[in-house]
């Protein structure tokens, strides 16, 4: 891999667990949907205007239904996921079980992409199955009711990624990333301010959350999906994909550092299985023999 590569790699994982920080402080100012939403319609209408000022064509007429989709499903429902997770889990351990994501992927390839479940994969699901059930127990929590329930929205949040990813490579290899990146997340966005009127911030809005809130929408939306899009066209959806293996340890690292969590055995343990599983699904068999896999994906989350 290019080392122009392999840094936009660590720039995005980077970026990418500190979105956890960002939510854990501001929901308890603005709610899980406007959370989401401002950080949405902020991130899509920069990145929109920054395609009218380049030129790039979006195509809108035509494909606005499919960046409708991916924003909703990519975007809109693991934000409020992980808004509402935001309430009860530290940020380390989202960022722990974001690296999920290639689990579900795999199950919802093999189901719909006819991609083999091999017994590799197989072990590799096994194996982020424990490491999930590790990290619910990893203790500095009480594991009530309300625990349970925002791990299973972190779960669910990273499930929505597989799905949007699993649609994208059967259906979308004909859309421009940039404009995915920037439509996907304005519709996303709008789509969100009929609920957030329902449920409107719990307040106040100081200059911290503001500030917080720019952070998480221009770089964890902007940039981060920019260097996203950009790895998937450049080195494909496997090796970008390997972001996950990164993340839990810039997580728990943000986390300790801005948050003051505590980083504990069980919770190492746990991502290292989660970690392990993810490189048996995404890693083996990805490459054959005599030759490289070139899977021409244009996005996925």
């Amino acid at each position: 891999m290019p080392l122009a590569d392999v840094a936009r790699l660590l720039a995005l994982a980077a970026i990418w667990s500190a979105s956890f920080v960002f939510i854990r402080v501001l929901v308890p100012s603005l709610g899980p949907v406007w959370t989401a939403a401002l950080r949405l319609l902020i991130a899509g209408a920069v990145l929109a205007l920054w395609l009218a000022a380049t030129r790039r064509n979006a195509s809108l007429g035509r494909h606005w239904r499919a960046y409708l989709f991916v924003g909703l499903v990519n975007s809109a429902l693991p934000f409020v996921l992980y808004g509402y997770a935001a309430r009860a889990l530290p940020a380390s351990y989202m960022a722990i079980l974001n690296s999920a994501t290639p689990l579900f992927g795999a199950m919802l390839a093999a189901a719909f992409l006819d991609e083999r479940l091999t017994a590799a994969r197989v072990g590799g699901i096994a194996c982020g199955v424990a490491g999930v059930v590790l990290v619910s127990r990893a203790g500095g929590l009480v594991v009530d009711g309300g625990v349970l329930l925002a791990i299973a929205a972190s779960l669910a949040a990273t499930f929505c990624y597989a799905s949007a990813g699993v649609w994208l490579r059967r259906f979308g290899a004909t859309l421009s990333p940039y404009a995915i990146a920037a439509w996907s997340q304005l519709f996303a966005g709008l789509a969100l301010v009929a609920p957030g009127i329902a449920v409107p911030p719990p307040g106040p809005l100081s200059a911290p959350v503001v500030a917080n809130l720019l952070a998480l929408a221009l770089l964890c939306s902007g940039v981060a999906y920019l260097l996203y899009y950009r790895l998937m066209q450049r080195i494909g959806p496997t090796k970008t994909l390997t972001v996950t293996f990164l993340m839990p340890a810039f997580g728990m690292a943000w986390g300790a550092l801005f948050l003051g969590e505590t980083i504990s055995a069980a919770m190492l343990a746990g991502a290292a299985l989660i970690v392990a599983g993810t490189a048996l699904v995404a890693l083996v068999g990805a490459f054959p023999r005599g030759r490289r896999a070139t899977a021409r994906l244009e996005e996925s989350v």
